[in-house]
């Protein structure tokens, strides 16, 4: 594997700054592969962005990775969450239950969170009803039949404390700032190590892939837009080094970034090219758009990813319904695109 791209799932604790480690943790069964975890030395104690998936075999590598640097569990103090997926979130939760640390997260996931508390959640329904708006019924009801019901191992909790952003957060060594980067979820944070110009970007910016839009418990009405408008503002920050949740460690943000916004103004004449060939539901245009980098044909991706292409079409299309490049119509609960 030396020299591949697929370097980073190394196991281990990988020193990405003084004081500053990746570890990256197994995600069973998801073609992310694995979530980095950053562990920074604070004091005598450590304090990780994210956590991981709450699963043993992720604790115990996680507990393998910090051996590597002299540490143990029982030494993390706090985890600043970057937002509220279950591979950043919930084994923040599971440290808590056994060694009391302290869980942060942004304030902007406060509906997220509680949502995911409710007892009778459904998993999925959200998602659900907005591919019957997208006209997706066929995956709609593949996705249905598949449901797996919520998992008790696994609860989910509010943190201890709600991270207001922007602003400060004092460490013992180090100051890092929590920035508001909402699009991924509402409430994405991203924190700046400014002066050791480093950017923990949690799934904001990835070095390989092009993050989901608007994939939570509570999707906000235009995650498209308020990407953009996220990614802009990183922008607009120093530049530093990308220390991503999925991928390795690349020298620049800035780089990544503005190959993140040229993809997503050719996504976006892409979905209006779909739209003048005929295509006139978000069903339609995924149908009709290659996915993945690869460009494989909607047909040959699992219903899970299926229903990602599906609500990732619609948030183009509502992109362009905001720039005044189509208009939408609702009839029969389906929402249609037409030109204006």
């Amino acid at each position: 594997m030396s020299g591949s791209r697929h370097d980073w799932l190394e196991p281990g604790a990988h020193r990405v700054a003084p004081g500053v480690h990746r570890i990256p943790l197994p995600l069973p069964n998801d073609g992310l592969r694995a979530v980095n975890v950053y562990a920074i030395e604070d004091g005598d104690r450590l304090v990780l962005i994210d956590a991981g998936w709450a699963l043993p075999e992720s604790r115990d590598r996680l507990r393998s990775g910090l051996a590597h640097i002299g540490a143990a569990l029982s030494d993390i103090s706090r985890v600043l969450v970057t937002h509220a997926h279950r591979d950043h979130y919930t084994q923040a939760v599971a440290l808590r239950r056994e060694f009391g640390v302290r869980v942060s997260l942004g304030r902007g996931e406060q509906a997220n969170i509680r949502g995911l508390c409710r007892p009778d959640r459904v998993p999925l329904a959200k998602q659900e009803e907005l591919l019957g708006f997208c006209g997706a019924k066929p995956v709609r009801d593949a996705l249905v039949a598949t449901r797996e019901p919520v998992s008790r191992q696994h609860l989910w909790e509010e943190p201890d404390d709600w991270i207001a952003a922007p602003g400060e957060i004092e460490l013992v060594d180090r100051r890092l700032r929590a920035v508001p980067t909402p699009g991924h979820t509402q409430g994405h944070l991203v924190f700046l190590d400014q002066e050791n110009g480093l950017l923990f970007a949690g799934d904001h910016v990835l070095p390989h892939i092009t993050p989901s839009i608007g994939f939570e418990q509570e999707p906000g009405d235009a995650p498209l837009r308020d990407y953009l408008i996220s990614l802009q503002l990183v922008h607009q920050l120093p530049d530093a080094r990308l220390l991503p949740a999925h991928g390795p460690v690349t020298d620049s943000v800035h780089q990544r970034v503005a190959e993140l916004l040229e993809h997503h103004e050719n996504r976006l004449a892409e979905t209006e090219t779909a739209v003048r060939g005929g295509a006139a539901t978000a069903y339609e245009a995924a149908r009709a758009l290659p996915w993945t980098r690869r460009g494989r044909p909607f047909s040959d991706l699992d219903v899970f990813n299926q229903m990602l292409a599906v609500l990732e079409t619609a948030a183009h299309l509502d992109e362009l319904v905001l720039r005044n490049r189509l208009r939408k119509e609702t009839a029969d609960d389906v929402v249609r695109y037409v030109l204006p």
